[in-house]
């Protein structure tokens, strides 16, 4: 059920503080009350104005609000205070729009006198003011990417954006009809305008192109809003109607219905509360309703201990048939890398120091698998000094025993081919190619010294052969000889 709050005259500004306990602001007559939460009288007063106040802003941090005046004065106050911190004369007539700039130290303004002001806080000197406009500056806001940027609109049916850097407006846009409110989404780049019965969604990117215009209101678009997420914009008009549109595909999602039309409407920043002024001076406040929790759903009973530990110490009988559980088999973490196609990152995961030293066969294992896939080649590119030093490290000191050699020879002749481009950028790469190559010389320097060894053995061993078949020959023929002679003298 909504909250009813009857102010002074009509609200013309509702604005949330951006920092808990998201209090919020109501400008309404000569007084700025702020309001808690939940609370339906207000928790502090400001009435140090003469006549009318417009347009009461929290800065970014939640300390400092801003209030323009129907005597063309600017009072900045503390929010623990009561008496103004600074005032800022300048305009002649007054003024309805206030708002700080997103570096925190500066305000803008815009009044009746059809002039547009920045102001310095700290010395509360008037910066620059822009006379672009040809009737009431009535509202505008600051970009919250560039702290330069602010945007106003007029009832001459413009809204200009203005560079703190240049004397002049950067971008004129056209809106058609006397200008009531306007809005940047938070990423800068779409504007949202409002007057008459139209709201329009631009394209500041492109130079202020139309991208949607919406008519879904029977009187004029007074003020608008938008949630924290940028998926809804809330549109308040005077036929007391407040719809609210899906940000994607600009439909109207949701509308509320009030008892008389809308000046003023603000969403607080979890968007839990809405709070909605009016022109007959009452203040509509509605909160989400909490959702519901069933406490009575009692907790699921669990098995007792004897459940689980039932059969346990069963032991089978001969007759017996025993069936055994399947033992779940657990994949080791380059296992699941390799399943998914992750080549880098499992090469990483078997370049660890634990498997490298104590397992060494389990990386090179990896490095040939990644080979035969064909991804090898990817998984070592575009590594780090560290991870360059680690590969060859291990190259160096495993390349020359035998069951690694024919792998890590290819990864080897990969590496030196990625990597050739930097060499000479790191003293710490580079020496480990020198280890690499001095480890490559001496065993192609053994195997040399092994292959002359093994031509004398094979020589030997030739040698050996030959005698030994000479000397059966020679006791062949002796023993045939001697067989003879013993049959003669017989």
């Amino acid at each position: 059920t909504p909250v009813q709050i009857k102010e002074f005259g009509a609200v013309n500004k509702i604005d949330f503080s951006p920092v808990p306990p998201y209090n919020y602001a109501v400008t309404a007559s000569s007084r700025i009350h702020i309001y808690g939460r939940y609370s339906q009288e207000p928790i502090k007063t400001f009435s140090r104005f003469k006549d009318a106040a417009y347009c009461a802003t929290y800065r970014d941090d939640g300390q400092l609000l801003i209030a323009g005046s129907e005597d063309g004065s600017i009072r900045l106050f503390d929010i623990g205070g009561r008496a103004p911190l600074r005032q800022f004369e300048g305009h002649t007539k007054p003024v309805h729009l206030v708002g700080f700039l997103s570096d925190k130290y500066r305000i803008f303004s815009g009044g009746d006198d059809y002039s547009s002001n920045l102001w310095d806080i700290p010395s509360a000197a008037e910066i620059v003011s822009y006379s672009e406009h040809t009737d009431y500056v009535r509202c505008g806001c600051a970009s919250k990417v560039n702290a330069d940027v602010f945007i106003t609109g007029s009832y001459d049916h413009t809204v200009k954006l203005f560079d703190a850097r240049t004397k002049s407006s950067v971008m004129t846009i056209e809106h058609g009809h006397p200008v009531e409110s306007v809005l940047l989404f938070p990423s800068g780049g779409l504007l949202v305008s409002a007057g008459g019965r139209y709201v329009k969604v631009w394209d500041v990117l492109k130079g202020g192109q139309l991208l949607v215009s919406l008519k879904n209101h029977h009187k004029t678009v007074t003020c608008l809003c938008l949630n924290s997420s940028g998926q809804r914009l809330l549109s308040g008009s005077l036929d007391r109607h407040v719809k609210i549109y899906s940000t994607t595909s600009y439909k109207v999602v949701h509308s509320f219905n009030y008892a008389t039309s809308i000046l003023s409407l603000a969403l607080s920043p979890e968007d839990e509360t809405i709070v909605v002024g009016m022109t007959n001076g009452v203040l509509n406040v509605k909160h989400r309703k909490p959702e519901e929790r069933n406490e009575k759903t009692q907790k699921k009973r669990q098995p007792a201990y004897r459940t689980y530990v039932k059969g346990r110490t069963y032991l089978p009988k001969q007759e017996d048939f025993c069936v055994s559980k399947p033992v779940k088999r657990v994949l080791r973490k380059y296992d699941k890398l390799l399943k998914s196609f992750q080549s880098s990152k499992a090469l990483d995961a078997v370049l660890e120091p634990p498997i490298m030293l104590h397992t060494p066969e389990v990386t090179v294992a990896v490095m040939q698998e990644l080979h035969r896939r064909g991804t090898l080649r990817s998984a070592l590119a575009g590594r780090d000094e560290k991870q360059v030093n680690l590969l060859l490290t291990f190259v160096a000191r495993r390349v020359i025993e035998p069951r690694f050699t024919p792998v890590l020879v290819t990864v080897a002749d990969m590496i030196t081919d990625i990597y050739q481009p930097v060499v000479g950028q790191s003293a710490i790469v580079d020496r480990q190619f020198l280890k690499l190559q001095e480890a490559i010389g001496k065993e192609i320097d053994y195997q040399e010294e092994l292959l002359e060894v093994l031509g004398m053995m094979d020589t030997l061993f030739a040698t050996f052969t030959k005698k030994k078949d000479t000397y059966l020959e020679e006791n062949k023929s002796n023993g045939f000889t001697d067989t003879i002679e013993t049959n003669t003298n017989d």
